[in-house]
């Protein structure tokens, strides 16, 4: 057996987070740089006449934020073990709105973990989410994500 698949790098149960917030200047900037003109990202008096009655960051945002968190968290360094990881796949819903200037928490767990022979690493499900104190859970979240340890 290869030294990778010896050695515990991803587990079944593991969670990560971060909190974070969006300004409404944040939101626009990246409703602009992905070519996102809705004005429900930029507009806030258009905005505060939607069924949102202000500016809502777009889908694309939140979702970045979680697989960036996905990302940085299974490429870290901070134990030693030095680690790549490829996303496979995300899936994305979207339950209630993300507003300007709040709290966003950003959670992964680890559901299951499967050492894959032919990919020469772990193959890893994630449950994620994006909870607010106005919105509640805003986005859920699944992830396949390939981990590998590399020397």
């Amino acid at each position: 057996m290869n030294v990778v698949a010896e050695r515990e790098i991803v587990r079944v149960g593991e969670t990560f987070g971060k909190t974070v917030r969006f300004t409404p200047e944040d939101i626009a900037a990246f409703a602009a740089a992905c070519h996102d003109s809705n004005p429900l990202h930029s507009d806030a008096a258009e905005a505060g006449e939607s069924r949102f009655g202000d500016v809502i960051a777009s889908g694309p945002h939140t979702a970045s934020m979680l697989m960036g968190l996905a990302a940085s968290h299974f490429s870290r360094r901070d134990d030693g073990i030095k680690r790549q990881m490829v996303c496979l796949n995300f899936n994305f819903a979207y339950k209630a709105p993300v507003y300007a200037d709040e709290d966003v928490v950003l959670q992964w767990t680890v559901s299951s973990v499967e050492w894959n022979r032919k990919l020469d690493g772990y193959v890893v499900m994630v449950d994620g989410s994006a909870n607010t104190q106005r919105s509640g859970v805003a986005v859920v979240s699944r992830g396949t994500l390939l981990v590998r340890e590399v020397s």
